[in-house]
C-alpha cells in the first residue's frame, strides 16, 4: 500500500506556480489577483479564507479579502461582485460558502463573470466541462486528477466509482474521470447495494460526508481509494469518509485524511487564477 501524499504534491505544485508567477510578472508586468468574499462568522469558513490568503502570499499573488458582517444584504453583495468583475487587478472571484440563510447563493454565483469564476461553479463553466472543453476545472476534482497523474495512476480503461453526486465534487469528478477514459459509475444514498458497486472499483472516489462510512468489505483488493471526506470521528478527531485503518491494507494507493485531497483544493484554485490572468494578459 502506498500513501498518496497531497501535502507534498501540493507543495511541489505551489513551487511551480511561484516560478510561473515570477515569469508572468516579467513577461506581462502585472500580478495574478484573487478576491475572496466571506459573509458572517462561520468558523470553518474563517479558516478556509485564512488558508486561501496565505496560499496567495506563498505563490506571489495579489489578494483581497472582504470580510462582511452577517447582516450584509443581497444588493450589497451583488454590487461588490459587479465591481470586482470590472477590476483589472482581480482575475479570480470566490464567494466562500455556506452563506447566511437570507442570501440567495445561486443569484450571487451567477453574477460572477465566468471569466473570473475560478471555483468553476458558474453554469457556463459547468457546461464547458460537460461538453469536454473546460476553461477552469472544479478545484477538488482537479486536485484528485492531478494526484492520480503524479502518482502514475491512469484511469483509462479502469472501473471508476464515485460515491456522492454533489455539484462540487461528485458530478464534476465523474466527468473528469470520463474525460480520462475511465468507465464511470456514480453511486449515492439511493443506490441499492452500494457495497457491491464500490467493490467493483479499480479507482474509488468517496465524497459522501459520513465519517468512516466505507469499510474494508466494500473495497476490492488492490484498489486505489481517494477519500474526499472531512469529518470528525466519535472522539472528535479529524477523519475521512473511509475507515482508513481497515481499508488501507487492501489498497494499492490511498489518500489519508488530513493530508490527502484537502491541500490540493486551494492549490488548484491558484492554478485557475493563474490561468485566468494568462487569458486576460493575452486579450
Amino acid at each position: 500500500m502506498q500513501l498518496i501524499d497531497g501535502k507534498a504534491t501540493s507543495a511541489a505544485i505551489r513551487g511551480e506556480i511561484r516560478a510561473e508567477v515570477a515569469r508572468f510578472q516579467t513577461e506581462y508586468g502585472f500580478t495574478p489577483g484573487l478576491a475572496v468574499i466571506i459573509v458572517g462568522e462561520d468558523p470553518a469558513s474563517q479558516v478556509y479564507v485564512r488558508n486561501k490568503a496565505r496560499a496567495c502570499e506563498e505563490v506571489g499573488f495579489y489578494s483581497e479579502v472582504y470580510r462582511l458582517p452577517e447582516q450584509t444584504t443581497q444588493k450589497e453583495l451583488l454590487s461588490l461582485i459587479d465591481r470586482l468583475n470590472t477590476d483589472e487587478k482581480i482575475h479570480g472571484i470566490l464567494v466562500q460558502l455556506p452563506l447566511p440563510k437570507h442570501l440567495n447563493e445561486t443569484e450571487l454565483l451567477l453574477r460572477i463573470s465566468p471569466a473570473k469564476d475560478v471555483d468553476a461553479f458558474h453554469p457556463y463553466n459547468v457546461g464547458q466541462l460537460t461538453i469536454g472543453t473546460p476553461v477552469f476545472l472544479p478545484c477538488t476534482p482537479a486536485g484528485i486528477m492531478e494526484l492520480l497523474r503524479r502518482y502514475g495512476i491512469d484511469p483509462c480503461g479502469k472501473q471508476c466509482v464515485v460515491a456522492g453526486r454533489s455539484n462540487i465534487v461528485g458530478k464534476p469528478m465523474a466527468l473528469l474521470l470520463l474525460a480520462a477514459n475511465g468507465t464511470v459509475t456514480v453511486c449515492h444514498s439511493r443506490t441499492p447495494d452500494l457495497a457491491a458497486k464500490t467493490r467493483d472499483a479499480d479507482i474509488l472516489v468517496v465524497a459522501i460526508g459520513k465519517a468512516k462510512f466505507v469499510t474494508a468489505d466494500m473495497v476490492k483488493e488492490g484498489a486505489v481509494v481517494i477519500d474526499v471526506g472531512m469529518d470528525r470521528d466519535e472522539n472528535g478527531k479529524l477523519c475521512g469518509d473511509v475507515d482508513f485503518e481497515t481499508v488501507a491494507p487492501k489498497c494499492s494507493y490511498i489518500t489519508p485524511v488530513p493530508g490527502g485531497v484537502g491541500p490540493m483544493t486551494i492549490t488548484m484554485l491558484l492554478q485557475n487564477t493563474l490561468k485566468s490572468a494568462r487569458i486576460a494578459a493575452n486579450q
